[in-house]
């Protein structure tokens, strides 16, 4: 129990770790653990509407696809040119000495590797995030989004995945709230 609860609190260092990409971006800001927990909501919907996907194995995908970076921080693609990380190694340290921790290594491993339908629907999940952030923000006023959101797309890789994004490019990012005050 001893081990599992330093888990926990190495988790919890995710609420700490912003992701760095914003920086460039010049608004917006968010920690690792509020990206993760998107990603897994995108996770179960993407695998809703994909037959015959284990649902339970997507979001375990989704919620394990970033805790390395509770040692290892959030390294945009500007810091991956300068700088290298050993994620290899900080799975071995999250992991060893869990009775389940090679069940979290294999689930980190087939997130990278992007192989299985679950890890398709996982990845795409984690760039829908960032699409829905990059249209608040551009929805706010920031011109630089629109490029950052080319870009992000083009990552897509599964038709469930392209047909949302497209959808959230169409969408407001209030209107889930102002149209229905607007309706009353």
């Amino acid at each position: 129990m001893k081990r599992i609860a330093k888990l926990l609190f190495e988790a919890g260092m995710l609420k700490k770790t912003p992701r760095t990409g914003f920086r460039f971006l010049g608004t917006g800001q968010e920690s690792v653990a509020d990206h993760s927990y998107r990603v897994i909501l995108i996770g179960y919907v993407l695998a809703i509407l994909t037959p015959g996907v284990d649902r339970s194995r997507v979001m375990e995908l989704c919620l394990f696809h970033d805790l390395v970076e509770a040692r290892t921080g959030d390294l945009n693609y500007v810091y991956k040119d300068y700088a290298t990380v050993n994620s290899g190694k900080a799975v071995d340290a999250l992991t060893g000495g869990l009775d389940f921790g090679e069940d979290i290594a294999g689930l980190i491993a087939e997130f990278k590797a992007g192989q299985t339908e679950e890890a398709k629907l996982a990845r795409d999940a984690d760039q829908l995030d960032l699409i829905l952030e990059l249209k608040e923000q551009l929805d706010l006023g920031n011109k630089f989004a629109r490029e950052w959101i080319e870009h992000v797309g083009k990552r897509i890789n599964t038709s469930v995945g392209r047909e949302l994004a497209g959808e959230i490019l169409e969408t407001d990012f209030c209107s889930w709230w102002l149209d229905e005050y607007r309706e009353r």
